[in-house]
This record gives C-alpha cells, structure tokens and sequence, in this order.
C-alpha cells in the first residue's frame, strides 16, 4: 500500500496508488536521515522519527494548511488554528527538524516574525515496506491512525458547514462507498483509475480562480477482512 498525504487538506489525506509509482517518475535515490526526496515534490518516508512526527493532529494541520495556502507567519497559524503562538512554534521546529517545512525568509518585511513553507507537496508512505520492521510499522500505523482521525472529524464539520451553504454547493458534493469481489491486480487497477481522477482535479484546481472553493475528496481502496 502506497499511501500519500494530499496537499489539499488541513490534515493530510492518505491516497493510493502503484507502490513506488509517482506521477513524474520515481522517487530519487537521495537520502537524509528523515527521508528519501522525490524531485517532483514528493516526499517519501523512511524512517520511524519522521512517521511520529507526523502523527500528531496539530502538525498535521499546520502542514496541510501551508500545503493548501502557501507560506504563513507564525500569527497566521495561530489564528487558522486556534492554538497557541508557543505551540505553533514548537510544531514547527519538528515539522522543520524532519525537513517538513523550511523558513520562507522572503515573505519577512520587519523581521519580528518568522514565515514558514512547506518543502513538498505531497508525502509518500509504503506501508507494506515496514511490515517486518517493529518500529517503523509501529510509527506508520500512529502516523495513519492520526490521519484516519483527522478525517472523521473533518467529514463531520463538513456536514455542519453545509447549512451555511448554497443549495447548489450541497447538491455537488458525494458521500457514498461501495465494494465488489476484486482480484489484486483488479484492485491495483481500482486504486490506478482512483489516482488519476484525483490527479485530474488536483493539476486543475491548484490555483485559486473565481468562484471556486476549496473542495476536499477522501477515498480510500482497502481490501475487507474476511473474519
């Protein structure tokens, strides 16, 4: 399973795809202790302190947002989030210390408070490469639990928002699920057809035009325990 944090999200979403695949290639064989560097703006994660990084809501939501709406002040992420300017602060450092976000000096006019910017678009996690690794498969599994988490309560403050929605933003949007008795490679076929839809809207949507909104999609491809 090659899970992907999605750019678009205050939170991280997973998507999946081929393991090992990425849109413009494969990832570069570069290294840093934290995680393998993909020249397209992929990151992909290789070691435990960077999984657990990773699996706190907070972080998670600082990097989505920098993702989503480009660099902010410590103050902007104070006020997105509701936490403190300590806490922030400190997030920050851990999300910079595993290579997450960089300081975006350029955006600085007086000096008195530091921005901050994502390093990457998206994160990359192969699951099944840490099956035999306690550690890593122990980190991966807090990060994706975390991220899990964060999509339940997003789908329910969704649901709330909608009563200060138009009619016609309600009717667009899509809740729904479905299952069917697929062989591997048919499920390997699903996730593909997936990913590229999500590409499509992704490449389209990066950019903020008028009348747009920010719009989020989670899917996920899973095969069901037979237990």
């Amino acid at each position: 399973m090659d899970e992907r944090e999605n750019p678009m999200s205050d939170a991280a979403a997973s998507r999946g795809d081929d393991p090992g695949a990425s849109p413009t290639g494969s990832p570069s064989p570069e290294r840093t202790p934290a995680t393998r560097r993909a020249a397209d703006g992929h990151v992909d994660l290789q070691d435990a302190g960077s999984m657990r990084a990773l699996a706190h809501p907070l972080r998670l939501r600082i990097l989505g947002l920098l993702r989503l709406e480009g660099p902010h002040s410590v103050g902007m992420l104070v006020e997105a989030t509701g936490a403190a300017s300590g806490s922030i602060s400190y997030h920050l450092g851990t999300l910079a210390k595993h290579g997450f976000v960089v300081p975006a000096p350029e955006r600085e006019r007086d000096g008195r408070e530091r921005w901050w910017k994502s390093a990457h678009q998206i994160t990359v996690l192969h699951a099944e490469d840490y099956l035999g690794d306690p550690e890593r498969r122990e980190a991966a599994e807090a990060m994706r639990r975390t991220v899990l988490e964060s999509y339940h309560r997003e789908l329910l403050d969704a649901l709330d928002a909608e009563l200060s929605l138009e009619p016609e933003w309600v009717a667009a949007s899509d809740s729904s699920d479905g299952a069917a008795h697929l062989t591997v490679d048919e499920m390997r076929e699903l996730t593909a057809d997936l990913d590229a839809v999500h590409e499509k809207w992704w490449a389209r949507g990066r950019e903020r035009r008028p009348g747009t909104r920010t719009v989020r999609w989670i899917t996920h491809v899973f095969p069901r325990s037979e237990s």
